[in-house]
């Protein structure tokens, strides 16, 4: 592919993901079990961060559930929506970014998909601490560790086992840089 042509494949790719995380709360909304704690937003974001780079899974991640909010009316837009947004925005661009510094091994794929997992859960927490300060609720250590990591455990599993596998699988069928 030629140079002249990256951006606008990487802004297609993106509109893909974009398109995704609409999508994906609606199949996985299905699975009565785990429902939304698979994070099915999560995974296209991820994708974005490692297939378009750091800057495009940024704005992916900021986009997206504002506009499902828009759409769809959900994520409520406070203090979850926005939460979301510091979330999956970290998400998307830590994945590109540690992507984009490791080397690339298939182990430093794994390496920078739970780097971009935990800071994203620590900007998640962060963005709630002072969207709950806010609204004058309380919100704290065992709030933090019950909504980032315990609620979200069939989600990390997922993440961890899918993204890795799509990542070294389809890459070899992408342009790098």
């Amino acid at each position: 592919m030629m140079s002249s042509k990256k951006p606008l494949y990487r802004l297609i790719l993106a509109a893909m993901f974009l398109a995704l995380a609409m999508v994906l709360p609606f199949l996985t909304g299905q699975i009565k079990q785990f429902g939304n704690a698979l994070c099915p937003m999560h995974i296209p974001v991820l994708l974005c961060g490692f297939f378009c780079g750091p800057w495009y899974g940024l704005g992916v991640g900021l986009i997206a559930p504002l506009l499902r909010f828009v759409l769809f009316g959900m994520p409520p837009i406070m203090p979850t929506g926005v939460a979301m947004c510091v979330e999956l925005a970290v998400y998307g661009f830590a994945a590109g970014m540690l992507y984009k510094l490791l080397p690339k091994k298939p182990v430093y794929v794994y390496v920078a998909l739970i780097g971009a997992m935990l800071l994203g859960r620590l900007a998640w927490g962060g963005a709630q601490l002072v969207l709950m300060g806010l609204g004058k609720t309380e919100f704290g250590w065992q709030a933090f560790l019950s909504g980032a990591f315990v609620n979200a455990i069939p989600g990390i599993i997922l993440h961890i086992v899918l993204i890795p596998v799509l990542v070294l699988a389809l890459k070899k069928y992408t342009y790098e840089e």
